[in-house]
């Protein structure tokens, strides 16, 4: 019998060579969406709605993405919405976007910085189309930007694939 110490280390030893396998099963890449017909959008946080006075609201509209998939066909998968961190942002925490999905991928919301599950399954054409009705609501200083200068934001899709 080994003192706690040593058991603990064994015990962080063995789940550690556990995971590895699984690890190597899964690699997480950037899904190419150069085909898709916009995949910045911007806004003139002049023009946003505020319904409660404090913060604003910025809608986007409906964005369409077209993403590469090829090399993942027959394969599980999961696709994750990324929202990154975007220039002039003062606090990710006085920020959130909302979509909502045509079909294919799940509604959801999230911060800058957060990366969000939309869909998982079987891939099985080499090209997933889906279009999002794009929000973003903005806290009190939340964003601070150069007068006259749009926000711009530019979302994109990660996939986790399996072997």
């Amino acid at each position: 019998m080994g003192t706690p110490l040593r058991i603990a280390g064994r015990a962080v030893a063995l789940t550690a060579a556990l995971a590895l396998p699984a690890m190597a099963l899964a690699a997480v890449e950037r899904l190419d969406d150069s085909a898709s017909p916009r995949a910045q959008v911007a806004a003139d946080l002049r023009a946003a709605r505020s319904p409660d006075g404090r913060s604003q609201t910025v809608s986007f509209g409906r964005v369409e993405y077209r993403l590469a998939t090829a090399r993942f066909v027959g394969r599980n998968a999961r696709i994750h919405h990324v929202i990154p961190i975007f220039p002039g942002l003062q606090s990710p925490a006085g920020v959130r976007l909302e979509w909502r999905g045509s079909g294919r991928f799940a509604h959801g919301s999230g911060r800058p910085g957060d990366r969000v599950l939309v869909w998982a399954g079987v891939v099985r054409e080499p090209w997933i189309d889906e279009a999002l009705e794009l929000s973003l609501t903005l806290g009190p200083d939340a964003v601070r930007l150069p007068a006259g200068t749009a926000l711009r934001l530019e979302t994109y899709f990660e996939i986790e694939a399996f072997r």
